[in-house]
């Protein structure tokens, strides 16, 4: 699922989301510095379309995104969105480190939702078993072939050398995750969907992809309010989850959303301590649209009785003192940008 090129080579990250492109370039080996980032505004529509008209747009504003960031490669790492790939934690044979790759394609036949025929698939080991002696674990993620290709082409098309494709949920994690050997989750809570991953020590031992996002809160506040589009989501964004603001009709018009994604949240950390016996997860870090969702980080540590942090995408890069403002507003969005550029390619 990803090409090699070697660890010093110049490359900038990309994510192609449902609302937005983004773009970060970084320099620097293993302490990353800011050189170039960038952003524009996309219709959904388009973005997640196969259709090749709208792929032609979409590839022509990734070209005068990139001409106008003014990046200084044409090296670039590719979001995949989690919608479109499959990812696992799963428990496979010990075998000997040249026998693993054939060993892991064998088993992955009855891993992977789609034909192995017709899937890119890519894998890391994360370390012993936590449920067999004789067996380790491994993180293993799967996407159409035809879903690659089309995205493959459609980027050489404006000149662009893809060196690696990368699972949203992974390339935020990388951005996101502490540096300590505690298990976070981090819940980055898009337009259409929820990305959820628990890491333990920074490494995925849970992923998930949650069909619930903020245009889920828009859609409730419309409905039980009885407002237009453009009012509730200014109604979301300004009263959130705040009782006390409009009598808490907005709380109360988009509680019955925020409490799917709650029980999708319990649901995951119950699955997650069920495999890994004595292990809590330690706090929650929130990125995403829903972050700057008044008192929705605030409800969800209250729920759970967790620390609950917002999420800092720039945390693990130098940049200068007098862009920290700009930078710390944007950064929940970034985060999946970020991550890609963070990678050893």
């Amino acid at each position: 699922m990803s090409s090699i090129l070697s660890a010093n080579a110049d490359f900038f990250g990309l994510d192609i989301g449902s609302s937005g492109i983004r773009l970060v370039q970084l320099r620097g080996g293993s302490s990353k510095s800011l050189l170039k980032y960038s952003y524009v505004p996309i219709d959904g529509k388009i973005s997640m379309s196969d259709a090749a008209n709208d792929q032609a747009r979409l590839a022509e504003t990734i070209k005068q995104l990139v001409a106008k960031t003014g990046v200084t490669t044409k090296n670039v790492a590719v979001g995949i969105p989690s919608n479109k790939v499959f990812t696992t934690i799963a428990d496979v044979d010990k075998v000997p480190l040249k026998e693993l790759p054939s060993s892991i394609k064998l088993q992955a036949d009855s891993l992977i939702p789609t034909p192995l025929d017709e899937s890119k698939i890519d894998w890391a080991v994360i370390g012993d078993s936590a449920k067999e002696q004789d067996k380790q674990e491994i993180i293993l993620t799967s996407v159409p072939n035809k879903y690659i290709e089309n995205k493959l082409e459609m980027l050489e098309s404006i000149g662009l050398n893809v060196v690696a494709f990368e699972p949203d949920n992974l390339a935020m994690t990388r951005a996101l995750a502490p540096k300590d050997d505690n298990s976070h989750m981090i819940l980055n809570v898009g337009r259409i969907s929820t990305d959820l991953v628990i890491v333990k020590a920074g490494v995925p031992h849970l992923t998930r992809n949650i069909p619930t996002g903020v245009e889920a809160f828009i859609r409730s506040a419309m409905e039980n309010l009885n407002v237009d589009q453009k009012q509730a989501e200014q109604f979301v964004f300004k009263f959130g989850m705040v009782k006390s603001k409009l009598e808490g009709q907005v709380y109360n018009a988009i509680l019955p959303t925020v409490d799917v994604l709650i029980a999708e949240i319990e649901k995951s950390i119950k699955f997650y301590q069920s495999r890994y016996p004595g292990v809590n997860v330690q706090g929650i870090i929130v990125s995403g649209g829903a972050s700057v969702v008044p008192e929705f980080p605030l409800h969800i540590a209250n729920k759970f009785g967790l620390n609950v942090e917002i999420g800092n995408a720039w945390r693990n890069v130098a940049y200068s003192k007098d862009r920290e403002n700009e930078l710390l507003t944007i950064s929940n969005q970034f985060a999946v940008a970020v991550g890609l550029a963070e990678r050893t390619v």
